[in-house]
């Protein structure tokens, strides 16, 4: 069966799901095999992959497809590892994401257009985009990962989601080796969500987790920008600097600044970023909450739901600095977990989740509010 993008059509084909060994020594493309993830995953979690492929371009996805015994695989896709929990080895092929690229891909009256491979750094697309007088995408800075990853979780930081830059993606689907493209409407973003994260329940829900890759990203940044400052931090930085109409540049550096400030680097201490979503409740559960705890960190939506920083439930529980195993919570912000064991002595997967599990239901018998985790649990 298959389904409809606009144009385009993506195969519906299911995806085995027994690993079956590879015998592919004359494979075309770079194949490896038992390849260590840990510099492959921020968490620095010890885990293997049985067979990886580095895909550079869409001619590595189709000799994956026109392999006799590769194409018969499940799969897994991996970027950058920042968005990942690995529980143990990987026995899917391991489609490693390395597709390179920056340009101005058009221009518009009102945008420019920028095309990045899904293999870029993200951080270090943002800050391309600046050098070349994009602005845009600043107040997404040092968000961890690959530009690839970014539509599948609809990143966001400081007011500002990919969504709201988003001009159009190219993806391949793993089945046809079709190459396609999608427009946000057909990426179906809400808060950290996409098609990308949902596997296809019927002939007409366009969920592509398992189904496509992303090789390419657009974003239309804006000509005529203006600063987006509606977040504490940020005014907090205007009134220490006295700066209070910077540009794109001085925002990028305070974001630099502030997230530096809150978050620990992974290539010093191990860790996936925020690994709770922050959750939305209603104006009534909101009031509920702040009549009990009226410290409690919230922002206003503009569908009229509320937003409750996490890290502040979290912190709120007595959270902060605890260990589970070699599995911490960081103890300079409580969103984030931490592997305290570094890279000679990680922390598990397991011990991960056991320490995420324990602090969801401690969340939910003080708040009522169920945490859910950000990262994809492999």
């Amino acid at each position: 069966t298959s389904t409809k993008f606009g144009s385009q059509t993506v195969s519906k084909v299911g995806m085995v799901l027994k690993f079956q060994g590879c015998q592919c020594d004359n494979s075309p493309m770079n194949l490896e095999k038992n390849v260590p993830l840990q510099p492959y995953n921020t968490f620095g979690i010890a885990a293997k992959a049985q067979a990886l492929v580095r895909v550079r371009d869409e001619s590595d996805l189709r000799a994956v497809l026109a392999d006799p015994h590769l194409s018969t695989l499940p799969r897994q896709v991996l970027g950058g590892g920042s968005n990942i929990v690995l529980t143990g080895d990987v026995k899917a092929l391991v489609l490693k994401i390395e597709v390179p690229g920056l340009r101005l891909a058009n221009e518009t009256e009102k945008h420019w257009i920028i095309e990045a491979g899904a293999g870029e750094n993200w951080h270090d697309l943002v800050a391309w985009t600046l050098d070349q007088g994009y602005p845009g995408l600043e107040n997404m800075a040092l968000i961890p990962g690959t530009v690839g990853a970014s539509p599948v979780q609809n990143i966001g930081a400081y007011g500002v989601e990919l969504q709201d830059r988003f001009e159009s993606l190219d993806a391949m689907d793993l089945f046809t080796g079709e190459v396609f493209s999608l427009n946000a409407a057909q990426c179906g973003f809400s808060y950290r969500d996409s098609v990308f994260k949902h596997a296809s329940g019927g002939p007409d829900d366009l969920g592509l987790a398992g189904r496509a890759v992303i090789v390419r990203v657009r974003f239309a940044l804006p000509k005529r920008w203006k600063p987006e400052l509606g977040y504490a931090d940020l005014e907090r930085k205007m009134q220490d600097t006295g700066i209070h109409t910077p540009d794109a540049r001085q925002i990028f550096d305070w974001i630099c600044a502030i997230r530096r400030a809150k978050l620990p680097d992974p290539a010093v201490i191990g860790n996936a970023g925020s690994f709770f979503k922050n959750p939305t409740v209603t104006p009534e559960q909101c009031a509920d909450i702040i009549a009990r705890d009226p410290k409690v960190v919230h922002y206003h939506l503009d569908d009229g739901r509320i937003k409750l920083a996490a890290g502040w439930l979290i912190d709120a529980c007595g959270w902060k600095g605890k260990t589970v195993g070699h599995a911490g919570v960081y103890d300079k912000q409580a969103l984030v977990l931490v592997n305290k064991g570094g890279r000679d002595n990680p922390c598990t997967g397991g011990e991960v989740m056991t320490l995420a599990k324990a602090i969801q239901t401690s969340v939910y018998e003080r708040f009522g509010i169920l945490l859910e985790p950000e990262p994809v649990v492999i």
